[in-house]
């Protein structure tokens, strides 16, 4: 027998918890102003929030594209695909291997808590839950229903700390100071510092980000409170244009140096892309693409081996700062994930690394080209390194 009524008898939150008390498995259906969300239950545990197949409109579909998780041409593919086999789409992404499964249920429990976050608040509507209504794929995430209403419940209590910036959208950010390496950078954190340079609005850095809305924001209130970063201006939008002109950019200085954060855009960020590889998020290919500039036109084989052993000295003193030491082998940047396999050769030769006893000092070279007792100077490099912290 199924159960519906109206939301302004019974809440979203209570229907869940009676479906998670009696552990119950179908399909919850809450509708609202033409709006309908399914949340799907096995045996008491939410399974998913959107309907089997691909609509559309699906909101995981819409999550992975507003993470910049897929890109256009994955997306006008999966379409096709799916178009033509009728399949979910949680199996296309494993299957098609666009996402392994570990990496697919980490979104699909962002976009189930970003879904609950817009139903717990529907004051008004109707529902109606149908047991024969089942979740036919196999389930990726069992979310406990009592924890999902807790989370959700915190993340809307949550918005009323950051309810200032969501209110004035146009106020400018920019970085203040720049964390430590004993700081703690989610990697939400180190998404936003990539794009906050003193010139952007609140709602650009928000539509800029690969994270929700909620995430989003959870985020720049931290660094604010972290001071991090700082309101550096206000953009005052042409309001006759009905805001379709091109906006009129007036900073007004919030703090006595805000320059400080904005006269150097690009070094900041490379900055803080580090650290961020400190802290582990991200590894030597982001650190060699966002944090050291290409080798110049012309320097060929020389210029390629040279940038490539900077990559690595710079992960070295990331390594150190982090560690309180190098590395005994190289294969520890390996091991935790800070250098990929081939980050130790370069153009088939091997980097060749030797640390001192005590950890503080190191030399790094390529060895000699194949057919050759040694190396020409411009073509071997080494690099003595000392920590400046010790």
């Amino acid at each position: 027998m199924s159960l519906q009524g109206n939301l302004r008898d019974f809440a979203a939150t209570e229907i869940l918890q009676l479906l998670g008390a009696q552990k119950k498995t179908g399909c919850l259906i809450l509708e609202r102003q033409g709006q309908s969300r399914p949340i799907y239950v096995h045996e008491g545990r939410i399974v998913a929030s959107r309907t089997f197949g691909m609509s559309p409109d699906d909101p995981l579909l819409r999550f992975l594209l507003r993470a910049r998780r897929l890109s256009n041409e994955q997306y006008r593919g999966i379409v096709t695909i799916q178009r033509e086999s009728n399949r979910d789409l949680e199996d296309l992404l494993v299957n098609g291997r666009y996402l392994d499964v570990e990496e697919l249920s980490v979104f699909i429990e962002r976009q189930i808590f970003d879904e609950l976050m817009i139903v717990v608040r529907w004051a008004d509507g109707t529902y109606r839950f149908d047991p024969h209504q089942r979740w036919t794929a196999p389930a990726l995430v069992r979310l406990s229903i009592e924890g999902a209403l807790i989370e959700a419940a915190r993340r809307v209590d949550e918005e009323k700390r950051f309810a200032n910036l969501a209110r004035d959208p146009q106020q400018i950010l920019g970085v203040r100071d720049l964390p430590t390496a004993n700081d703690h950078l989610a990697e939400e954190e180190c998404e936003l510092f990539g794009i906050i340079d003193g010139n952007r609005t609140i709602a650009e850095i928000i539509e800029s980000a690969p994270l929700s809305e909620y995430e989003a924001y959870e985020a720049l209130q931290r660094m604010l409170e972290a001071n991090w970063v700082e309101v550096v201006g206000r953009r005052e939008v042409d309001q006759e244009s009905g805001g379709g002109a091109p906006a009129v950019l007036k900073l007004e200085p919030m703090h006595a140096t805000p320059s400080r954060a904005s006269s150097g855009g690009a070094v900041v960020k490379q900055l803080i892309v580090a650290a961020c590889v400190v802290l582990g998020t991200v590894g030597l290919w982001a650190a060699s693409h966002a944090l050291v500039p290409a080798p110049a036109a012309g320097s060929g084989e020389d210029g390629f081996a040279e940038a490539r052993l900077r990559d690595l000295r710079y992960t070295l003193d990331l390594y150190d700062r982090e560690k309180g030491r190098y590395p005994a082998r190289l294969d520890e940047l390996k091991t935790e994930r800070w250098i990929g396999p081939e980050a130790v050769r370069v153009d088939g030769r091997a980097v060749l690394y030797q640390p001192s006893a005590d950890g503080s000092t190191y030399r790094l070279e390529l060895a000699a080209p194949a057919g050759r007792e040694t190396s020409r100077p411009s073509q071997t490099r080494t690099a003595v390194a000392r920590s400046s912290d010790r």
